[in-house]
């Protein structure tokens, strides 16, 4: 695979994994369950977001190992991939909470 689809491929991943929790209320949009309200409450949303960070990282360092050797990280690579993951995330946050419903 060449170095630039996978680049695309590992960021169209985490754009969509990043709003999969925003836009359904099933656990990791497998599991149905039940909440008191009928909404998935926000702090399973944020667990599920660093669930499906560490799994869009780990097909990141799979494809970054299959092109080639794989490069060492040091904790300012993850402190800012963490960030940018939930800065992708934001969308799904605003159709979630922030935006009114149609009357």
């Amino acid at each position: 695979m060449d170095v630039n689809v996978a680049s695309w491929l590992v960021i169209a991943i985490a754009i969509a994994a990043a709003n999969l929790p925003f836009f359904n209320d099933k656990v990791l949009a497998l599991v149905p369950a039940r909440w008191s309200n009928e909404a998935k409450p926000l702090y399973v949303r944020l667990a599920e977001m660093i669930g499906l960070y560490f799994v869009v990282g780990a097909i990141g360092m799979a494809l970054e190992a299959q092109i080639g050797t794989r490069f060492p990280q040091t904790w300012e690579f993850y402190a800012i991939s963490a960030c940018l993951f939930l800065v992708l995330g934001f969308p799904g946050f605003i159709v979630r909470y922030l935006r009114r419903p149609r009357d």
